[in-house]
């Protein structure tokens, strides 16, 4: 029986955090401290996300979706219902370059690898986020057929939690690492386009955290630029329990940004929740299961703006200037 990490001992945790302020993120127009709450307009749907099920092979310690092996809240996408909203995206002209496919862990869904044909044979750039573990090894004939049909308009992006196995271990799980690095190591031998997400610990300088994946990668002979942001993306803290500041319409100003610099600027997320009969459009990666962020049954209904009413779209996205696209 497989034993999953404890989310109390998780590495990424800060134990000394405070809690978030019940008052905080209750009303989508006005924060705690009664100001206009920033919203962030669609600007041009650019990526556009499917998150093919929150079934996934691993329960880590801090998943932000709480993927694990039993977890079927977002089921399974089919092809057919992701063509339609690719179908979509050619009537309607949007100016949709990406399509990345997420989880749970995508390649435990059998319709990913027809899913990325669909879409790369439509002149999509495809990112697939993936631990690169037995789920995808399955798929290895597949992934190469597509690697030799459509080149680097498909790219893979390997979750290393950290650049020691011991961290990346405490949030994933004992014999996670091997597993992981063997996979990357497969598809760098194979000549796949690649990208590696890691995060940064408590107090974990980033300039830190670069070299050190950049002795990793020299050392496992897997050629990923460690000082390209795109290529070794790594993400801030995500404790949703934490507290932290609510973004007002005079924060653009103060942090000197804009809301074109926010994920939802440029991208919106296709969920299929358990028990519902059709996709949905979430605003974002992160909050498919908060349905103040569910826009609609078509990218059409998902183009208004968003309220940036929940602690990630501070911690993550406008503090943190993070972004799940590449």
């Amino acid at each position: 029986m497989a034993v999953f990490p404890d989310p109390a001992q998780s590495p990424f945790r800060r134990p000394d955090a405070a809690p978030l302020d019940p008052a905080k993120f209750r009303d989508p127009v006005l924060t705690a401290r009664g100001e206009p709450r920033a919203q962030v307009p669609l600007a041009a749907l650019t990526t556009l996300w499917f998150n093919t099920g929150t079934l996934c092979n691993l329960a880590c310690a801090t998943c932000y979706i709480e993927s694990s092996p039993t977890n079927d809240a977002l089921v399974y996408l089919s092809a057919a219902e992701v063509a339609g909203f690719l179908d979509e995206i050619e009537r309607d002209r949007l100016p949709v370059r990406e399509i990345g496919l997420t989880g749970g862990e995508p390649f435990m869904n059998r319709a990913t690898v027809p899913i990325i044909a669909d879409a790369l044979g439509r002149g999509f750039e495809v990112l697939v986020l993936t631990n690169a573990m037995r789920p995808m090894r399955r798929f290895e004939a597949d992934l190469l057929t597509l690697r030799e049909d459509h080149g680097e308009r498909l790219t893979l992006r390997v979750s290393l939690d950290h650049h020691t196995p011991q961290v990346h271990e405490a949030e994933r799980g004992a014999g996670s690492w091997a597993k992981a690095v063997d996979g990357l190591r497969w598809l760098a031998g194979k000549g796949f386009r690649l990208a590696v997400a890691g995060r940064m610990l408590p107090g974990e300088e980033e300039g830190e955290a670069r070299a050190a994946y950049k002795l990793l990668f020299a050392s496992l002979g897997v050629p990923v630029d460690a000082a390209d942001p795109a290529r070794l993306v790594l993400f801030p803290e995500m404790d949703v329990a934490a507290d932290i500041a609510e973004i007002s319409e005079g924060c653009w100003s103060i942090l000197g940004t804009s809301p074109a610099s926010v994920m939802c600027s440029g991208s919106r997320m296709v969920v299929k929740r358990k028990g519902e009969p059709s996709p949905r459009v979430a605003a974002c990666t992160l909050l498919p299961y908060d349905r103040q962020f569910d826009l609609g049954a078509t990218l059409a209904e998902a183009s208004g703006p968003v309220a940036l009413n929940h602690p990630h779209c501070a911690r993550f996205c406008v503090l943190g200037g993070a972004s799940c696209s590449a």
